[in-house]
């Protein structure tokens, strides 16, 4: 029994020395493994300060670099421009037979006044005899008593220089003013500058009463003419490409060609004199309703002796001047004194919510015009050129101005004005843009 204690002992003393012996093994791995990690956290302390005066001198993190990598070098998508909003044409309902439309009795009974045209200046006083204007030298106090409905010439257009002088601008052949001259109906528009290409009306939609009755006429110019006819447009013997009769107008009144298409615009009673009605229509748009059920529709059935359509978005001439500046149209001085001047006058701003409006808008998309040749739609037609004129070739500015002003100056004599939905004028025509204007030559090189 002493054996086995003595035996026993032994092996207690050798295992607590074994177990002395591998604790202190772990414990010295353990603090080695310390001091590497403390080691390896100054060496990256010590990296990162490095690398922070680094950046300190210009250098970009890694994040960075990619990014400038990826903007740099790399091309970007292109952005989706944003797309337009689209408009759409509504129903409009027609009488069927056009050949059986005949004016209403009593149609013609508007307001009633004599109504003449200044040929020459009469007032050598505020008149510069050098300077002969298409337009005229209207004064301030000719310009407020033009607004009367009463018997009165006024300034409209084509006015004369003095003996010996140089005509102010837009000549015709007498053969063409022989051919206006007997027009009743009249279907008219423009193309100056070779601003767009030739917009026949389609045919098949023409009555042939229209055909034989309705004088379909283009205003150009000799290089319009030129460049169209390159573009297979030449006109006949007679002058005809298709139903347009292309009338060539020489010594343009104006440098800025949309101002000179504002005369056969506003001013169709005075180039077809004998004409009871006329539409105008943009040579961006296409004719595709017959002239006579558009004459039956918007005139004979309302009533109205003026019709034009409103704008399909704006409504506020304080919108359109804010629009017209946006886009650089014209001149923001320019703008500026002519709005100035409305608003001085009384204009305000367009009110939706009033309930009886004296306009549905004060905007209108004046690139479609049904007119009947009366005394008061023949003076609208003056004083809203008058104002084109005298100011900006943005018609749209001085529309509602003008009509407000006519309505305030004669209480008693209505102008029957029918502005109706732009909705109704895409359904009458064909919609297109128009031309893009020809890039300048490269430069040459020497």
């Amino acid at each position: 029994m002493g054996v086995y204690k003595s035996l026993d002992q032994i092996k207690n003393s050798r295992r607590g020395r074994n177990f002395s012996v591998f604790t202190n093994k772990g414990l010295l791995f353990w603090v080695f493994v310390l001091a590497v990690l403390c080691f390896i956290s100054l060496a990256a302390f010590a990296l990162g300060m490095h690398f922070h005066v680094k950046l300190e001198h210009g250098m970009l993190p890694w994040r960075e670099m990619r990014e400038d990598f990826i903007v740099h070098d790399v091309p970007e998508r292109p952005t989706k421009k944003p797309r337009r909003q689209r408009f759409f044409p509504c129903d409009v309902v027609f009488r069927d037979a056009v050949d059986l439309h005949s004016e209403p009795k009593d149609f013609m009974n508007f307001t009633q006044f004599s109504l003449g045209y200044m040929e020459t200046e009469k007032k050598a006083s505020h008149t510069d005899a050098h300077d002969p204007r298409f337009g005229g030298h209207q004064t301030l106090e000719e310009r407020e008593q033009s607004f009367s409905a009463v018997n009165q010439t006024i300034h409209c257009g084509f006015l004369r220089g003095a003996a010996g002088l140089p005509s102010t601008g837009f000549d015709l052949k007498e053969e063409d003013k022989r051919y206006m001259s007997a027009c009743r109906v009249v279907v008219s528009s423009c193309i100056f500058g070779s601003s767009d290409f030739l917009r026949r009306p389609t045919s098949r939609l023409i009555s042939e009463y229209s055909k034989k009755n309705v004088c379909f006429v283009m205003f150009v110019d000799e290089g319009t003419l030129s460049t169209l006819s390159k573009e297979g447009s030449a006109p006949d013997d007679g002058g005809f490409v298709g139903l347009w009769k292309l009338v060539v107008v020489k010594n343009l009144p104006y440098t800025d060609t949309r101002k000179t298409g504002k005369v056969p615009k506003f001013l169709t009673h005075r180039l077809f004199p004998s004409s009871r009605y006329s539409i105008w229509l943009d040579s961006k748009l296409r004719l595709s309703t017959d002239p006579m059920l558009i004459i039956d529709h918007f005139l004979w059935q309302t009533g109205s002796e003026y019709a034009i359509s409103n704008h399909y978005t704006r409504h506020c001439v304080w919108e359109e001047v804010l629009q017209n500046k946006r886009l650089n149209k014209y001149n923001h001085t320019a703008i500026d004194e002519q709005f100035s001047l409305y608003q001085s006058d009384g204009l305000t701003k367009f009110d939706p919510l009033d309930p009886n409006p004296s306009l549905p808008s004060y905007v209108p998309e004046g690139s479609f015009i049904v007119r009947a040749h009366t005394p008061m739609s023949n003076l609208f037609s003056c004083l809203w050129f008058n104002e084109v004129d005298r100011f900006t070739s943005r018609d749209q500015l001085s529309f509602a101005f003008t009509f407000l002003k006519l309505k305030r100056m004669n209480p008693d004599k209505p102008f029957h004005l029918n502005m109706f939905k732009d909705c109704e004028r895409r359904s009458l025509v064909k919609l297109f843009h128009h031309r893009e204007p020809s890039a300048p030559p490269p430069p040459r090189i020497v």
